[in-house]
């Protein structure tokens, strides 16, 4: 995939700096992120999406924003992140509809909370587990979820998420985005 985060900052005439500044990223990170050395997680590209003020499915597809309607088929997804070996962590769907008030994705949850910083950001989240079972932990919860399970909450508490059993979990997640 690649992130048109060096295109979208450079229409509005920013330095790697200037948006370090507005999303509250580093300088170095950025520059990873436009080199296609880092990919960034649902939470940074939340950040950088509100700062460039785009939606954040702008940041990975090449289509355009007029359509009313968009369908995304399972093979033409955008991977968003990969984890640390390779493999798909978070894909786009509906990259090509924009601007929009729900950004959906499709997750891949690591096995492990190790490989998963908590995050948070604005907004509110809603997590439908497709496939296999997942832990969602909260800084003071965990919960369990299993295929057909779903959970709604406020974005801004921290939370992490990871596959649990045999199966690679699969999980339609969307977040909000009234503040474009």
């Amino acid at each position: 995939m690649t992130i048109r985060l060096k295109l979208l900052r450079k229409q509005k005439g920013w330095t790697l700096e200037t948006l370090a500044e507005q999303s509250g990223l580093t300088k170095s990170y950025l520059s990873k992120i436009e080199r296609g050395v880092s990919m960034p997680s649902i939470a940074v590209a939340l950040k950088l999406a509100k700062a460039l003020q785009v939606d954040v499915g702008q940041l990975a597809s090449d289509a355009g924003s007029d359509q009313l309607i968009s369908i995304t088929r399972a093979s033409a997804r955008t991977a968003l992140a990969k984890n640390a070996g390779g493999v798909r962590a978070v894909e786009s769907i509906a990259a090509d509809l924009a601007p929009k008030e729900m950004l959906p994705f499709m997750m891949y949850p690591p096995q492990d909370f190790v490989a998963s910083a908590f995050k948070e950001h604005d907004g509110e989240e809603f997590l439908f587990v497709h496939k296999g079972r997942i832990d969602v932990e909260f800084p003071d919860q965990l919960v369990q979820l299993k295929a057909g399970d779903s959970l709604y909450f406020n974005a801004l508490i921290p939370h992490r998420t990871r596959s649990t059993g045999s199966v690679q979990a699969e999980v339609m997640v969307i977040v909000s985005n009234r503040d474009r």
